[in-house]
């Protein structure tokens, strides 16, 4: 699906390149995908995740800060399109794919294990894929979409939850924010119900 291109660079000046590569490859991997709930393309979210790494590294400055954003911005593509991992890793190389692999929910677990699942499997990985899941749930922890029932809300807040303990140490900033993101969604959460009426 493209030229493949480094998979790190050093010089953080040819971050626009390798951000224009890898943002490419997912809008056209996506293509008339949508943010669900939303009018506008799927690439929004992409783009918001990275935007996110970014903030960490200028926080606190991340080690593979390129690598980081190649993944923020293809961590969908195995999950939500077509591209296999051969295309991805003949794109990206190697740890890329095994990073967006990493980050690719196993549907055919049961849907309760299918978190669990990936935050194991996220843990093998380097650092920077947990920083790519913490920004891709705070972006994602927003007002959920009107048709979601109460239990839905709930069990999205609790794998919040679970993310910001198996994946905060990946980077405290994030779990800072992740953390403030859950605290405010408990307001889309249903009222408890009073038993003792």
């Amino acid at each position: 699906m493209g030229k493949r291109c480094q998979i790190f660079v050093d010089d953080m000046s040819q971050l626009q390149d390798v951000y224009q590569q890898a943002i490419d490859f997912a809008a056209r991997a996506h293509g008339s995908q949508r943010v669900p709930g939303k009018s506008y393309s799927y690439i929004v979210h992409l783009s918001n995740v990275a935007m996110e790494v970014l903030l960490a590294h200028q926080a606190v400055p991340l080690e593979r800060p390129v690598y980081a954003l190649q993944c923020a911005l293809l961590h969908d593509v195995l999950e939500d399109t077509s591209v296999t991992e051969q295309e991805l890793e003949a794109g990206f190389g190697e740890e890329v794919m095994l990073g967006v692999l990493a980050l690719t929910k196993d549907t055919s677990l049961p849907k309760k294990e299918q978190l669990v699942d990936s935050v194991l499997r996220i843990k093998r990985q380097s650092i920077e894929v947990g920083i790519v899941k913490l920004a891709d749930r705070i972006t994602n922890l927003q007002e959920p979409p009107p048709h979601w029932p109460g239990a839905k809300r709930t069990f999205y807040l609790e794998q919040a939850q679970l993310i910001a303990r198996e994946l905060g140490h990946c980077h405290p900033f994030l779990k800072d924010r992740l953390e403030a993101k859950i605290r405010d969604y408990r307001r889309f959460l249903p009222a408890p119900v009073d038993l003792r009426t």
